[in-house]
């Protein structure tokens, strides 16, 4: 209960994105999954490759690895996560602009 406790902000962060966007934050290693097909067949060459083979063999895996890949849902939302917009449960949560009265 005390990690839990201590914890909590972190484990909360996840209701601070957009809705639409859940799906893909909670993956847990997003970069080794899309590059899963590249370890696995430079694991079998065993660095038998030069600099030069090795970019174009990773392209030419990547390339129709690419066409597998999920779309990013939500995308319109980006602009506003990145201007630092408030999600509150996934919804936009819309600050009043505080205007002092003189």
């Amino acid at each position: 209960m005390e990690c839990l406790t201590k914890d909590r902000e972190a484990l909360l962060a996840f209701y601070d994105f957009p809705a639409e966007h859940w799906d893909h934050v909670r993956t847990t290693n997003p970069i080794e999954s899309v590059f899963a097909t590249v370890r696995h067949r430079t694991v079998r060459t065993k660095g038998a490759l030069s600099q030069d083979t090795a970019k174009l063999m990773v392209f030419k895996l990547i390339s129709p690895a690419s066409r597998t890949w999920r779309r990013l849902q939500g995308e319109n939302q980006l602009p506003k996560v990145i201007q630092g917009a408030k999600f509150r449960d996934g919804i936009e949560v819309s600050v009043p602009t505080s205007q002092n009265a003189a």
